[in-house]
């Protein structure tokens, strides 16, 4: 019984992540508030395999996963963008903070609704555009608050994108990486305590090159369209 209510388990762990990381913004800790969305995207990226691995998928664990994931990675993110950057803004700052969970829902609906293509995610999934934005925050004393809007803004649009992006759930990988994620899960949670907009700023990284990685891919046709034309030109002159 256990073993089929675990990935509901982990699922829920997300959620509530999602609802501490906000309870931690309105406390003024954005820092710590960044670290539960970090250990909510491990959560969410075991249940899916859990759930796979146990034979325990379900439409209802489907639904129950997007509703935890606009809370987690759309609502909180967004929120701790405010607190550091948006505030000031006045109205506008309003806006621009709907933005991005809105487009968030917009990219979950999409996903649950349509087919995707084997291999790739239409779009930035939320789980990552979720990541980047609550440790892109934490560079808001020494980045323009322009830069980070831009940031935001571009993060919203990528979610509803038609560009793809790699997908990694449908990897097979030993069960040992199971245990081993909880480990990380555990020593990140702990060097956190310590360190935690060090931790966040580094963990900020390999999110924005995946993120930038769908826009290289984006940029080849337009490419290989300007070398085309060149090739024409030059034969023509």
């Amino acid at each position: 019984m256990f073993a089929k209510a675990l990935p509901s388990i982990l699922t829920v762990g997300n959620l509530f992540l999602g609802i501490i990381a906000i309870i931690l913004v309105f406390e003024g800790r954005t820092d710590y508030a960044a670290i539960m969305v970090i250990v909510g995207m491990l959560l969410d990226g075991l249940d899916g395999r859990v759930a796979r691995m146990l034979n325990t998928q379900s439409e209802f664990g489907k639904e129950l996963d997007s509703l935890s994931d606009i809370v987690t990675f759309g609502v909180a993110p967004a929120f701790i963008m405010y607190a550091a950057v948006l505030s000031d803004l006045g109205t506008i700052g309003w806006i621009i903070t709907g933005v991005f969970p809105i487009c968030g829902a917009l990219r979950l609906a999409r996903f649950n609704v349509q087919d995707g293509v084997p291999g790739y995610f239409v779009g930035l999934p939320i789980t990552a555009a979720g990541g980047i934005l609550a440790t892109f925050a934490l560079y808001y004393a020494s980045l323009p608050f322009y830069v980070l809007v831009i940031g935001m803004l571009l993060l919203s649009y990528l979610m509803i994108s038609n560009i793809k992006y790699p997908s990694f759930k449908t990897l097979g990988l030993p069960r040992i990486v199971y245990y081993v994620s909880a480990l990380v899960i555990l020593i990140i949670i702990l060097v956190s305590l310590f360190y935690p907009s060090q931790v966040n700023k580094l963990l900020f990284l390999p999110l924005a090159l995946y993120a930038l990685y769908g826009l290289r891919r984006k940029g080849r046709p337009y490419k290989r369209f300007f070398r085309k034309r060149k090739k024409t030109d030059n034969k023509d002159s």
